[in-house]
């Protein structure tokens, strides 16, 4: 490793790199001592995306150690974007099977100055370029501690957009959750259609965490998925091998300490909705749903989640669940937290030739364009 920089921070040194991944127990070790990591930046899901060969080419680290110890870490790449009109940006590696992009920060007395070493580290990573960074939460765990460094090193940053994304954070018990909830007519809705539904046959949830159970969960998720919409527009996960192969890599047991959940909602033993979650320092990260959609009138995907919520207060396998959802989720009236979810534009300080604020108007272009196009190609 090649350090391309330090900085003295108090009584300890701290050196930044940017380079290959680290050692795997020096990761492992990190997001298990992180500040509320997410799982997409742990070792599990960056290994799955590499074995499947899903990860952008130029892929590097920058890497933050207090002597030997690895204290902060972000995977990312250089490419050429609109908000600098087509020259070079930084950016978080981010696939589409991926949610949010925080960096691991190590927790405890100095995880500001992890922090301001990682801030650094990123300047150097970019040549002092600007960094666009979708998907960030912006309000707890990594997020807001990196961002208040940023902005004490006198970095500018704007938000391009944001939303409040759903979780759940545990209460005492389910009754308590339900207690007081906002949307009272949502789950009076699902027990009407949970009744309807087992006129059809007996309804049950399970829940696999390893082995033949979890393996054969998997396989059924990916059949769901296939054939419903996203099967008929190519891009359920089924339709390609190299997504296949991600769906058998990423949601297998595994060490480390990122661990992976099926559950599934059945109707005489027949998987007709299940949902895949990577779980990990006390969250379980909803990522992927499936449902017979020939069953949409009984909403089997919101049954399930609504069973999953049931079963984080009976059995306590989270203390939070994440949606893992951008805008407009149907977990909004299910879910009674909210986090918020911003993309960023985040500028070193320095001569720049294009502002921040003329960078945030050419994503916002962008964005809207896009929105634009698949409102067009609806319509056809």
């Amino acid at each position: 490793m090649s350090p391309v920089a330090a900085a003295a921070q108090g009584s300890f040194g701290l050196s930044h790199a940017c380079d290959g991944p680290p050692d795997a127990a020096d990761w492992d070790t990190l997001f298990a001592s992180g500040v509320a990591p997410h799982p997409h930046v742990s070792r599990h899901v960056i290994a799955a995306h590499r074995s499947a060969g899903l990860l952008p080419n130029g892929l590097r680290f920058v890497t933050i150690r207090n002597g030997a110890k690895l204290v902060a870490l972000l995977p990312y790449t250089m490419a050429r974007d609109i908000t600098g009109l087509s020259g070079r940006v930084a950016r978080p590696v981010l696939s589409p099977f991926m949610t949010a992009s925080a960096p691991l920060i190590a927790d405890g007395p100095h995880r500001a100055a992890h922090a301001q070493a990682l801030v650094d580290g990123l300047a150097s990573a970019s040549g002092g370029r600007a960094w666009r960074w979708p998907l960030l939460p912006t309000e707890d765990g990594a997020g807001p501690v990196m961002l208040a460094a940023m902005r004490a090193r006198g970095w500018a940053i704007g938000t391009v957009s944001d939303f409040d994304r759903p979780v759940m954070e545990r209460r005492a018990d389910h009754d308590a959750f339900l207690a007081g909830h906002p949307n009272r007519a949502r789950f009076k809705d699902l027990r009407r259609r949970a009744r309807r539904l087992a006129e059809a046959g007996t309804v049950a949830h399970e829940s696999a965490a390893c082995g033949a159970d979890l393996e054969r969960l998997v396989a059924a998720f990916l059949d769901l998925e296939r054939a419903g919409w996203k099967g008929q527009a190519g891009t359920a996960m089924a339709c390609r091998p190299e997504t296949v192969a991600l769906a058998h890599t990423l949601f297998s047991a595994g060490s480390g300490p990122v661990g992976v959940r099926a559950d599934a909602l059945t109707l005489d033993g027949r998987p007709i909705a299940i949902s895949l979650a990577l779980v990990g320092a006390g969250t379980a990260t909803l990522l992927k749903t499936a449902y017979d959609e020939t069953l949409r009138s009984h909403a089997p995907g919101l049954l399930l989640e609504a069973e999953i919520v049931r079963a984080c207060h009976e059995t306590g396998f989270a203390d939070r669940l994440d949606s893992a959802t951008l805008e407009g989720s149907a977990l909004e009236s299910l879910y009674r937290d909210r986090t918020r979810i911003a993309e960023i534009i985040a500028v070193p300080p320095g001569s720049h030739a294009l502002s921040l604020e003329r960078r945030l108007r050419l994503a916002r272009f962008e964005a809207q364009a896009r929105s634009t196009a698949k409102r067009a190609l609806g319509r056809r």
